[in-house]
C-alpha cells in the first residue's frame, strides 16, 4: 500500500523548458553580478569555497569562480555549491515577479488529491531545497508548499545513485516499498527500484514504453494499481 509519494520535479510535475529556458538563463545572466555584490556573505562565500574545493583550486580568485560555475550551467551539471547559489538567485527573479513557478495543471490537482488524502508528499530534486521551495511559494496557485512534508536535494546523494534513496528512505517513517517516487528519467527510477521503492514513469511526449509503469499525465493515476 502507497503511503507516501517522493517526486522529481523538472519534467515531471513541470515542464522541462520552465527550468531550461526561463530559470538557467536568469541565473546564468544574473550569476556574475550576484557573486560580485554578495561573496563576502557567509552562505554565498560557502558555496564560493565549495567551488574552489571540486575545482581543487584553493586561491582561485572570483573571476575563476564564475567562469567554472557559467561553464557548469552551460553543460547542465548537477553540482551542489552551482545548485545552492542558482536558489539565491533565482529567489530575486521570484520575489521581483520575473517569472512564477511553473506546474502542470494534471500535477497541481493530482498532488492536490494526494495531499486531501493523507498521503505524504516529498521532492527529491538536483536543484536546491531553496530552489524548490521558491518554485512552490510563487507558483501558477500560488503558496502551495504545505502540500509538502519534505524536501531533498543532491546532498543526499545522486539521483542516478541506489545510495540516495536509501538515505531518503532512512529519514522517512516509511517502508521503501510504501514510497512512489515519481520520475521522467528512466535511470532515476532504476535507483529508486533498486532501492525498494515503486516507480512511476511520467513520459509527457516521445517514447511510448518503459521498464516501469508509465503514464502520459496524472489523469488515471491511482495509488490502487501499486501492490
Amino acid at each position: 500500500m502507497i503511503k507516501a509519494i517522493l517526486t522529481d520535479i523538472e519534467g515531471t510535475i513541470t515542464r522541462i523548458s520552465f527550468v531550461k529556458d526561463v530559470l538557467f538563463p536568469y541565473a546564468a545572466k544574473q550569476l556574475a553580478t550576484f557573486l560580485r555584490l554578495n561573496a563576502k556573505k557567509a552562505h554565498v562565500a560557502e558555496q564560493i569555497a565549495a567551488v574552489k574545493t571540486i575545482i581543487d583550486e584553493p586561491n582561485a580568485d572570483l573571476e575563476r569562480v564564475i567562469s567554472v560555475l557559467l561553464t557548469w550551467i552551460e553543460e547542465d551539471k548537477k553540482i551542489t555549491p552551482l545548485k545552492q547559489l542558482q536558489g539565491l538567485i533565482w529567489q530575486t527573479g521570484y520575489e521581483h515577479g520575473d517569472f512564477k513557478g511553473h506546474l502542470y495543471p494534471d500535477a497541481f490537482d493530482f498532488l492536490q488529491a494526494q495531499h486531501a488524502q493523507n498521503i505524504a508528499l516529498y521532492v527529491y530534486s538536483s536543484g536546491s531545497v531553496r530552489a524548490q521551495q521558491l518554485l512552490f511559494k510563487y507558483s501558477d496557485y500560488g503558496d502551495i508548499r504545505a502540500l509538502f512534508n519534505d524536501f531533498f536535494d543532491t546532498k543526499v546523494g545522486a539521483k542516478q545513485e541506489q545510495a540516495a534513496y536509501n538515505t531518503i528512505i532512512e529519514q522517512l517513517p516509511f517502508n521503501a516499498s510504501e514510497v512512489l517516487f515519481l520520475s521522467d528519467v528512466a535511470a532515476e527510477l532504476h535507483a529508486a527500484k533498486a532501492a525498494g521503492l515503486k516507480t512511476l514513469h511520467l513520459i509527457r511526449d516521445g517514447q511510448t514504453q518503459s521498464e516501469h509503469p508509465y503514464v502520459h499525465d496524472f489523469t488515471n493515476v491511482k495509488l490502487e494499481q501499486f501492490i
